[in-house]
């Protein structure tokens, strides 16, 4: 939908949208290049999309409505099918009586209105809408397939009949359309929710489903126990593993890719007492590229971290549990770092994600395909960086500093509660402590903590008891005198006195409050003096406590950071850094 600029310009002048002085300069760029103004507009950051495409609706005399936080009705929606919406980008939203109220990008498609009109011998009142809100009714329809599906669950949870026939053909159970159908559900709706991992788990009368929605895993449903040998079959075909291998661990992959987006899956199936469990890891290859920015990375931690991987040699260490995100921390600098002019060569276990002009190999234990034989073989082939998946062991970590001491840039992972920790983690694997100085850039610890639903999070203030308490978890005037220094905070201010917020709940976030995860960061750099720390020998928490001298913020100092700055709750920082 196109609005003439100087209509535009004069609706949001006499309407007092935009100040004059701000729009006129973007009017006369927008009339000289012959480009849309409500485009220069979103550009500068001056009005959103929401905010253009209902200036521009309303000055042409078209409804306006914002469906980013509706709940459209299953019969309503439905009006319309899921494809014919999608491919003409128009949603139903509302019925009054005989009057049908379609939410349209564009209202003067009067070829889509009369083709609405004749197919539900309804009247048709045309409303301009966002992309964003065509996107968020769109995933609507998903929602609806754990009901379409419910008959064929439902039917099989009534079957009393859980005896599995051995000699039945498996690649035949496999394509039984109730199964292909069941298998499809579960794989949606986990992509829908957001899940990094969908557990299958075998018990003696069911199988129950769960996902990893943020970290956290939490159930989806229960299917009967006569489902499973067919879901079993099912995704053994997909990731092309033994059908009739029920006694042994097996691990695959499969793809799956549509208009809307492209997952990959890692397979892992363990035989267990009631069955075979499966896990799926799930990995989107149409993400846009994450930035360390956008991770969650401020300030001088991150002004630290992009001065240390530009260094042509030395090691990036970063450092967590399990789960933690090193891994894609890992990536995100291997991104930042890909151009045509290094080589850049991995060795990882597994491959996580497929990365254009980088060299990575599988580790292969049971053939010797070992990290350490891995980057001993990457070395001979001229590699500029070099990303080791996770430095295991003594061979691996000689091999890296080896090396980092020869020109080249390592950048791996290693199991530490901190990021001083990994300096003592080095020594005790049986590395000299001068050699470990002088490799060693910089080291990152990081934790993941889930973000605050912004559609339904609250503000709230600590009383002084809620303070006390705090207290005896953590140093927490240190780390008010921390939020004086980065936090925005004015000096003398209280606990009792900051606004925090917490989770609540809603529909956009599953009722769970919290809405995708940020990390929090701790960014150890070694200086000369820390280096001098390191080859007298001393202990982590020496050479923590000049780091923080010399301006590091620990990890719970920068969760406290973004709990000030509404990102996420108290609780989340205590459940991700209680040691």
């Amino acid at each position: 939908m196109k609005i003439d600029n100087t209509q535009l310009y004069d609706y949001l002048i006499q309407n007092n949208i935009v100040d004059e002085s701000v729009i006129a300069p973007l009017f006369v760029h927008a009339q000289k290049d012959n480009t849309q103004l409500c485009n220069l507009l979103k550009e500068e950051d001056i009005l959103s999309e929401l905010e253009c495409t209902k200036a521009i609706a309303t000055s042409l005399g078209y409804p306006f409505v914002d469906l980013t936080k509706e709940e459209v009705s299953e019969d309503i929606l439905n009006i319309i099918p899921q494809q014919v919406a999608k491919k003409s980008e128009v949603i139903v939203f509302d019925k009054d009586g005989d009057t049908l109220k379609v939410a349209m990008k564009n209202p003067d498609d009067m070829q889509m209105i009369d083709f609405l009109k004749k197919k539900t011998n309804l009247d048709i009142m045309p409303y301009v809408t966002t992309d964003d809100s065509i996107k968020t009714v769109l995933k609507q329809y998903t929602k609806s397939l754990k009901a379409e599906f419910g008959e064929i669950i439902d039917k099989k949870n009534n079957d009393e009949s859980v005896d599995e026939n051995p000699d039945e053909d498996l690649v035949k159970i496999a394509k039984d359309l109730p199964i292909v159908r069941i298998v499809d559900t579960l794989i949606k709706h986990a992509i829908l929710e957001g899940a990094s991992d969908i557990h299958i788990e075998p018990q003696e009368k069911k199988v129950m489903v769960r996902y990893r929605v943020d970290g956290i895993l939490r159930q989806a449903m229960t299917l009967p126990k006569s489902a499973l040998a067919g879901i079993v079959a099912r995704i053994k075909v997909l990731a092309d593993l033994k059908l009739d291998e029920h006694r042994l661990p097996q691990d695959g992959r499969f793809k799956i890719e549509n208009d809307e987006y492209k997952i990959s899956f890692r397979v892992s199936i363990l035989p267990v007492f009631d069955g075979e469990k499966i896990v799926m890891r799930l990995l989107d290859e149409t993400s846009a590229g994450l930035s360390l920015e956008k991770m969650g990375l401020q300030g001088e931690a991150l002004e630290a971290i992009q001065r240390e991987i530009r260094k042509p040699n030395g090691m990036v260490l970063v450092t967590g549990p399990t789960g933690s995100g090193k891994t894609t921390t890992l990536y995100t600098i291997v991104d930042i770092l890909n151009s045509p002019e290094v080589n850049i060569s991995t060795v990882e276990d597994p491959v996580e994600y497929r990365m254009d002009s980088i060299n990575q190999t599988q580790v292969h234990a049971k053939i010797g395909m070992t990290f350490a034989a891995g980057l001993r073989s990457l070395l001979r082939q001229d590699p500029d960086i070099i990303m080791v998946g996770e430095i295991r062991d003594k061979e691996t970590l000689e091999i890296a500093i080896h090396a980092a001491m020869t020109g080249h840039l390592v950048l791996s992972t290693l199991h530490t509660n901190s990021a001083a920790g990994a300096i003592p983690r080095m020594v005790d694997m049986g590395v000299e402590p001068f050699l470990i100085a002088s490799t060693t850039n910089i080291v990152v610890a990081q934790r993941l903590v889930r973000r605050l639903c912004v559609e339904c999070r609250k503000s709230y203030k600590l009383n002084q008891k809620e303070v006390e308490t705090l207290g005896k978890n953590y140093e927490i005037d240190a780390i008010l005198e921390t939020l004086y220094k980065v936090g925005g905070l004015k000096n003398g201010t209280k606990w009792t006195d900051i606004e925090l917020f917490k989770p609540v709940g809603c529909s956009k976030c599953n009722s769970s409050g919290y809405k995708g995860r940020s990390g929090i960061y701790e960014v150890f750099e070694i200086t000369e003096d820390i280096e001098k720390l390191i080859t007298q020998n001393a202990t982590s928490d020496e050479m923590e406590r000049k780091a923080r001298e010399d301006g590091m913020i620990t990890m719970v100092e920068d969760g406290f950071l973004k709990v000030v700055q509404g990102l996420t709750s108290i609780e989340e920082v205590m459940r991700v850094t209680k040691e």
